[in-house]
């Protein structure tokens, strides 16, 4: 025999074995389980998307220096190098106009604070500080307390 008929003779034998190897493991029935125990698979575990509340105006903090929360839905908001969704309205010049909260001076500072005359690299991707809330239930139990005195 030559090296290609016993390369094609593999490569038939490969084949076979690809497409009647799955066929058998599904005439098995196999439940697929977690490690916990529980199904992997079903209608019930599809994920459940809490939704983002309409704007609802500035929310409370729950302690002192937290960024303020986004009252607001940002999916699909474009937060790139080149371009930041929320300066359209968030940006000095455009926040009255809006009606939104303007961007902090504190955004306009450099890492040994020297004021700069555009929005610092440090400060410029929102959402790494800033979250948006949603009315999904807690995960886990929680017993954190509110500071009192914040706004």
């Amino acid at each position: 025999m030559t090296i290609r008929k016993v390369a094609s003779l593999c490569l038939a034998l490969a084949a076979t074995l690809a497409f009647a190897l799955p066929i058998q493991a599904a005439d098995t029935q196999v439940a697929v389980r977690s490690l916990r125990g529980t199904d992997v698979i079903g209608p019930s575990l599809e994920p459940d998307v809490p939704k983002v509340p309409n704007d609802r105006g500035a929310l409370p903090r729950d302690f002192v220096q937290q960024p303020p929360l986004i009252p607001h839905d940002i999916r699909n908001y474009q937060i790139t190098k080149n371009f930041n969704k929320c300066l359209d309205c968030h940006s000095w010049s455009r926040a009255q106009e809006t009606g939104a909260t303007k961007i902090s001076v504190t955004h306009f500072r450099d890492r040994d604070g020297h004021e700069l005359a555009g929005v610092s690299t440090r400060r410029y991707f929102c959402v790494q500080c800033h979250v948006a809330q949603t009315d999904a239930r807690p995960l886990v139990g929680n017993t954190f307390q509110k500071s009192t005195g914040l706004q």
